[in-house]
């Protein structure tokens, strides 16, 4: 499907006729309207009537009229005054709508002079309704083309039955580009000025007429261009980044850098767009992008000394003072302040990103959205800009790109309005657009949240300039998502090793002769004598002489000792424990607030009682996994510790456990219990999410980099899908400190445990988490009791040096009576990473049982039901940092040589036996074996039977 065939959103391509259902006897000169379709008949002096079926008779697409007809209909202000005229003269108000039911014709008689004004003004407001909606299709937005762009029939006048005789008519144009009545020839030039030049604009796709409107105004009344001081800024700009790259090019040969050559314009881009938010006062912009052009915006937008960046080349990096490993030069990020030329001043960093590229974009919304919580007094809600910047063929190749796009406007997640700006080098590695998308444009995905998409050439940093300016007005106007597709190239391949011509000849032969854009301006700015070329090249090297001066410094500095990184002790990091336990009365607090409900709320009579069950476990004294969660999270606000929980149906719970907002039966409103406990507890946020892992769990970890004071908690619907998040555990949980230094206290729940559900809702795959914990860089817990999870959240929460924490959460444990908590375990202890068997006498244990999570209970049933008391059962509730010293302390309690089993529900190849079993083996002396499954490729068996069968065998054999 072509880009024109996509504006008519009812068919592709051409309208079909309508049949004809016979001649309709009018009296000369009428107007008729047909039904729902809005084709209209001008009568002939002879007086018969024309009947009007598609475009090729009349000159205006069938979409086009029915779309105007349609708004016409619901609010006649909604259409401009041609279209109310061209409606009117068909048919009168009251006869509209019967008509548009299909009823019959409906005529009214006017002069044919008028009739054929009006019909003319109508093809006169199609064709500008044309190059709103496709001119684009004919900008000069790319600064490769041999040629103008094909265009498309419609820009044509011809296309609307507009001949050479219309050209210097004046028609009626309803306030079109400031004007009521202009002659065809203006009309035409007008459009071609607004919608075809530099600058191609896509938002006709946006349903609100303001948002349309508000483009409309700014673009089809030519503004006055830049005035000198703003021109010779776009100078230094272009030359700053051109010197910038040049230098690196010639100092660092064949080293990557991922250089901005062929896009310098995007430093003018953001530029404007960081001194409009400075002037605004605005709290932050912060920047999310991969690595294409990086070096040069942390060095030219954020400031990073140029001399930290040459070290990063040089290697110059006292490996004894890293603590860590690092990162290549181009993934990290920075933190700096942007100054205007007038004095104003506004924070901008640059969130570290790995090379996956677009997964930057959650993280940083979630970033803003964190600073944007805490945004001081004075400031308004999206007082921190995030502003995004992509490359063409990832922006269209990453799904992760659309799940962002979908969180923009949603109540968790909104930020705003972000502005996106692309990179658009027209190729990927190697990949033409051609065979790297099938959509026109690379942007095309925004157009599904209505964003505006502004198409400039990358060659023309005035239309750079002041599409910024547009994009960034856009975003204040409405707090939307706004695209930037800077056309452009890249004048070496991917990497500053890579030949590009290989596969893009004829491109490279392009772009070989063609001057850098700070040349073309430059000349620009000469021949219409705002400068001399002396002065366009004095600026040049000035900012050349100082980075040749930071380089000098660098050079000279002493080169720090070059000492072999010791090798890390193969030793866990002791377990860290806090104070947690709360005291009775808090409890009864938090518990009342389950059914101190609002006096006219009527909760659902299903969650009444589970609510009721909830406030009486204070007096019962077994206290439930969903009870304990609330118990941990209310008391954690009330010591001023923010709760933010978001996750697929989180706020209900999955499993209709958890209820943290309740719904009015009656009227809908809605009610979070939690934020009942008084003016001076934190606040508690749970949403539910958008149907996405990678994008939500993106997000939530670049949240808790800003909210470090605030306990972050994502939950997975199930623990299994968790995998679609796997470049975000990857990537930044599980690595960030030891790559950028980055901590991060983002809690991850996943629900685990095998219970029949088959292959996807069984397993959390634990054995990938545990493959990535060293360094102390995850806590990865599998608690079997509620107290134990209600101790873990609080330590998460109070703890000042907290990092990310992995819980395995359980499904059939919920409701479990045997999986209870007794009051005193909240108001006493703390969390209790290895559970003892305190029920058995160790002189007469012969066999020891270490089990992780729901299968204790299984073992424990069947000790219990058989009458066996000569095993013990040890529970392993904290897996990393592995608690050595506790279950070393817990097994000295038996005889030496005992029988120890680790046990696990989870096939051998799975689970957590491959991570615990040396480190078990190094606190006894005899063999540790493990009953299992047998190893598996897929993580559960489909059958319900067959699971119960296998699990009764199981727990058979550690018995045996």
């Amino acid at each position: 499907m072509t880009a024109h065939e996509v504006d008519g959103p009812h068919r592709r391509g051409p309208p079909r006729p309508q049949r004809r259902r016979g001649r309709l006897a009018t009296p000369p000169a009428t107007v008729s309207v047909c039904g729902k379709k809005a084709f209209y008949a001008v009568a002939s002096q002879s007086g018969s009537a024309l009947s009007i079926p598609h475009q090729a008779e009349f000159g205006i697409n069938e979409w086009l009229v029915d779309e105007f007809r349609e708004r016409y209909l619901r609010d006649p202000d909604s259409v401009e005054r041609v279209w109310r005229d061209f409606f009117r003269a068909s048919t009168t108000a009251s006869e509209v709508l019967p008509a548009r039911a299909g009823a019959a014709v409906h005529q009214a008689t006017v002069p044919e002079t008028d009739a054929d004004l009006v019909v003319k003004a109508v093809r006169v407001a199609a064709l500008i309704h044309s190059y709103r909606v496709r001119g684009h299709l004919a900008a000069a937005t790319n600064p490769l083309s041999a040629g103008p762009s094909a265009g498309h029939p419609d820009l044509e006048p011809s296309g609307h039955g507009l001949d050479d005789a219309d050209i210097a008519r004046e028609f009626p144009v309803d306030g079109f580009a400031g004007n009521q009545h202009m002659t065809l020839r203006d009309v035409r030039q007008t459009l071609r000025d607004a919608y075809c030049g530099p600058m191609g604009i896509e938002y006709m796709h946006i349903q609100d007429q303001q948002e349309r409107l508000w483009i409309q105004r700014r673009v089809e009344v030519p503004p006055p261009g830049p005035g000198r001081a703003e021109q010779l800024r776009i100078l230094y700009r272009l030359g700053s980044a051109e010197a910038f790259e040049t230098f690196l090019h010639t100092k660092y040969v064949g080293q990557k850098r991922y250089s901005l050559e062929g896009g310098e314009s995007a430093i003018v881009l953001l530029d404007t767009v960081l001194e409009r938010a400075a002037r605004l006062d605005m709290r932050e912009v912060v920047i999310g992008m991969a690595h294409r052009g990086r070096l040069n915006v942390l060095a030219n937008i954020v400031g990073k000394p140029y001399a930290q960046i040459f070290d990063e080349f040089e290697d110059a990096v006292d490996v004894r003072s890293v603590q860590g490993s690092g990162d290549v030069k181009y993934h990290l990020g920075a933190a700096g302040t942007f100054h205007t030329p007038d004095g104003h001043a506004i924070a901008v960093s640059v969130v570290a990103n790995p090379s996956h590229l677009e997964i930057v974009g959650p993280v940083t919304q979630g970033v803003v959205r964190g600073r944007q919580d805490l945004a001081e007094e004075g400031h308004g809600p999206f007082s921190v800009l995030p502003v995004v910047v992509h490359g063409d063929a990832a922006l269209a190749g990453q799904g992760v790109v659309a799940e962002t796009l979908n969180m923009s406007q949603l109540p968790g997640y909104a930020t705003g309005g972000t502005v996106h700006l692309v990179i658009n080098n027209q190729l990927g590695f190697t990949t033409a657009p051609a065979v790297g998308r099938s959509s026109t444009y690379a942007t095309d995905v925004a157009r599904t949240v209505e964003a505006p998409i502004f198409h400039v050439n990358g060659d023309d940093p005035e239309a750079v300039a002041r599409v910024a300016q547009l994009a960034f007005e856009y975003r204040q106007a409405f707090h939307k998502d706004v695209v930037v597709d800077l056309v452009c190239y890249r004048r070496h391949g991917h990497s500053e090793v890579d030949d590009p011509s290989i596969t893009q000849p004829a491109m490279y032969d392009r772009i070989a002769a063609r001057p850098s854009v700070r040349k073309l301006y430059a000349e620009s700015l000469h021949s219409t004598g705002v400068i001399s070329e002396q002065e366009a090249e004095s600026a040049r090297q000035g900012y050349r002489d100082q980075l040749q001066r930071a380089f000098t410094e660098t050079a000279g500095a002493s080169s720090p000792g070059r000492a072999s990184s010791p090798a890390p002790e193969d030793v866990d990091p002791p377990v860290r424990r806090a104070g947690t336990a709360i005291a009775e009365m808090t409890l009864r607090h938090i518990l009342g607030t389950q059914i101190d409900l609002p006096r006219d709320f009527t909760p659902h009579p299903r969650v009444l009682p589970q609510l009721e069950r909830r406030a009486a476990m204070f007096d019962g004294g077994n206290v439930d996994w969903a009870t304990a969660e609330a118990l941990a999270v209310g008391s954690l606000l009330l010591d001023g510790v923010p709760v933010r929980l978001s996750g697929q149906d989180s706020r209900r719970g999955t499993f209709g456990q958890r209820h943290a907002v309740l719904t009015d039966r009656r009227t809908g409103r809605q009610h979070t219990p939690l934020n009942s406990l008084g003016a001076e507890a934190a606040r508690f946020t749970p949403y539910d999410s958008l149907l996405s892992e990678l994008a939500v769990l993106a997000f939530e970890y670049g949240y808790s980099l800003a909210r470090p004071d605030a306990l972050v908690l994502w939950e997975a619907q199930f623990g299994d899908f968790a995998n679609g998040a796997q470049t975000v555990v990857d990537e930044y949980i599980s690595s960030s400190e030891q790559k950028w230094g980055q901590r991060s206290s983002v809690t991850l729940l996943l629900p685990h445990g095998l219970e029949g559900q088959g292959p996807d809702h069984s397993s959390a795959r634990m054995e990938r988490f545990l493959q990535l914990c060293a360094d102390d860089n995850l806590t990865v817990a599998n608690p079997s009791l509620p107290a134990n999870y209600f101790h873990l959240l609080r330590e998460q929460g109070l703890d000042a040096r907290r990092g990310p924490l992995v819980v395995f959460t359980p499904k059939s444990m919920l409701r479990s009576k045997a999986a209870t908590s007794s009051l005193e375990e909240f108001t006493e202890g703390s969390f209790l990473p290895v559970v003892p068997d305190t029920g058995r006498e160790p002189a007469r244990t012969e066999r020891v049982l270490l089990c992780s999570g729901k299968v204790f209970y299984d073992l424990d049933a069947h000790r219990r039901d058989s009458g066996e008391d000569g095993t013990a059962i040890v529970r392993l509730e904290q897996l990393y940092p592995f608690p050595a010293d506790e279950l070393r302390a817990e097994l000295s309690r038996y005889p030496s040589g005992v029988d120890v089993r680790w046990v696990q529900e989870e096939a051998a190849n799975q689970g957590a036996w491959t991570f615990v079993a040396p480190r078990v083996a190094a606190l006894v002396t005899a063999p540790v074996g493990c009953v299992s499954r047998p190893a598996a490729s897929a993580p559960a068996v489909g059958s319900a039977h067959r699971h119960a069968a296998e699990q009764r065998d199981l727990v058979r054999r550690a018995f045996a």
